[in-house]
């Protein structure tokens, strides 16, 4: 099972088309056609040898087509009524007549139909090519100016059939190379692996090749934070994502739990949920000092033992954490050890007590450039006392101490990464907007309108 899925609905299908049309029209704008020469017999007239050269496509328009998933295929692109305007010159020779002059030429009525096969690569990127190709062109006229135009009025049919036949062909050389050198290197820009920070990033390569359905087309990736310095085995694998039938956005992204967990798993295999909080990192305007003066109102022995020292305190986490997501949100409870020292004159530190804290934190999840973002909220937060160096004490009466230190210096420092953001799997210039947060059951569902910025 994936750990992240991403929905691409009809809407964003036929947005990505329009922009795929617009480049498909510059690049047939751009068609070079071979000089055409031969020799014709016009009936009372005779042999006639002509020649045509300098041909110039003035512009190729592609005024209708859809593109629709084809489950099981990949995606269809149908284009109908397109047309075309091409002018160059002419030379005829019959008997001793020579001439030359000029001609425009007409192309209407142009249907292409384009398959694209869906893959991905060894690198568990995307891949997309031209399965098949196919150009009818019901309607072509040229037209003659010249001295002796009548002349090749007379036998037009012969020239527009040669001209039909090249362009046919040329078409979907074009639309083949269009989507190699275009649409191919421009989805391969969509990352397999994102780096989060000096210790993390994300594994976002497909599992499996793109689907198409009747009105969507899906991918599965992988969606697994792993550290930097040791990628280890997760130990726990992600559970079945059902996504919900919506339609209303271009793009949907679904985060599952398993996603999330992996973050925690690679954070405290880094070291990283490591906190040391000392008396420079309390807030100016919080009337609380670290140090064991304060600490020996709950803790008596202190005053004793370790008179007017200042204080540290080392926050870990013995487990990676376990977040859960369901319809009403997301939830966790983590259990954080907390390690209390005293700062001896000569900067060594005595262990004082271990306390283990437990507590009910929720999530707030938006998307905001691109980016996942959050917030965490801690409710009431439970301790207990695994060791001590200065005898028993009562936990309770350190409550009030711990919910500071929380809410004042801890949960500000988190919340600031939170809001730094993880990044979506995103190909170059896109940027979304109207977006929406959804919870479902073991995973979140990210919605989004998607715009293109070409270069």
């Amino acid at each position: 099972n994936p750990g992240f899925m991403v929905r691409i609905t009809q809407a964003g299908l036929d947005y990505a088309h329009q922009q795929g049309i617009l480049i498909l029209e510059k690049e047939l704008a751009k068609l070079t056609l071979p000089d055409i020469s031969g020799d014709t017999r016009v009936l009372r007239v005779g042999k006639v040898h002509y020649e045509l050269s300098r041909l110039r496509l003035r512009n190729f328009q592609l005024p209708y087509s859809r593109i629709s998933p084809v489950p099981n295929v990949g995606l269809q692109v149908s284009i109908s009524n397109a047309f075309a305007e091409l002018d160059g010159n002419w030379r005829v020779k019959l008997f001793f007549i020579r001439d030359h002059g000029s001609f425009d030429l007409k192309v209407e009525k142009v249907y292409i139909k384009i398959t694209l096969r869906l893959g991905s690569d060894a690198s568990g990127k995307p891949t997309i090519s031209t399965s098949d190709c196919s150009t009818h062109i019901s309607k072509v006229r040229v037209l003659f100016s010249g001295k002796f135009a009548w002349l090749y009025n007379l036998f037009h049919s012969a020239i527009e059939n040669k001209f039909k036949k090249i362009l046919e062909s040329k078409v979907c050389d074009t639309v083949t190379e269009s989507v190699h050198d275009e649409l191919q290197t421009y989805i391969q820009t969509l990352p397999v692996t994102a780096r989060i920070d000096a210790m993390t990033g994300i594994d976002y390569s497909l599992v499996a090749s793109p689907t198409a359905a009747a009105q969507s087309l899906d991918a599965g990736l992988k969606g697994e934070f792993y550290s930097l310095a040791h990628r280890s085995t997760v130990p726990f694998s992600p559970l079945p994502l059902s996504f919900p039938s919506d339609h209303d956005r271009m793009v949907y992204f679904g985060a599952s739990s398993y996603f999330f967990n992996t973050a925690g798993f690679a954070y405290h295999s880094a070291g990283a949920l490591v906190f040391e909080i000392t008396e420079a990192m309390i807030p100016k305007d919080v009337d609380f000092h670290l140090n064991t003066s304060v600490f020996s109102a709950f803790v008596p022995q202190l005053e004793q033992m370790y008179p007017n020292m200042l204080m540290k305190l080392r926050l870990s986490t013995p487990t990676a954490p376990f977040l859960n997501i369901g319809p009403e949100g997301i939830s966790l409870k983590p259990v954080v050890d907390v390690q209390a020292y005293a700062i001896l004159p000569d900067s060594s530190l005595a262990p004082l007590f271990l306390l283990s804290l437990t507590a009910n934190v929720s999530a707030v999840i938006d998307v905001r450039s691109g980016h996942i973002v959050g917030r965490l909220d801690v409710g009431r937060i439970k301790l207990s006392l695994k060791d001590s160096a200065v005898g028993t004490f009562q936990v309770r009466m350190l409550q009030s101490i711990m919910n500071i230190m929380s809410s004042s210096i801890l949960l500000p420092r988190l919340n600031a990464r939170l809001d730094e953001g993880f990044p979506l799997p995103l190909p170059d210039r896109i940027q979304l907007s109207n977006t929406l947060v959804r919870f479902h059951q073991n995973f979140l569902l990210l919605g989004a309108d998607v715009h293109f910025q070409p270069r």
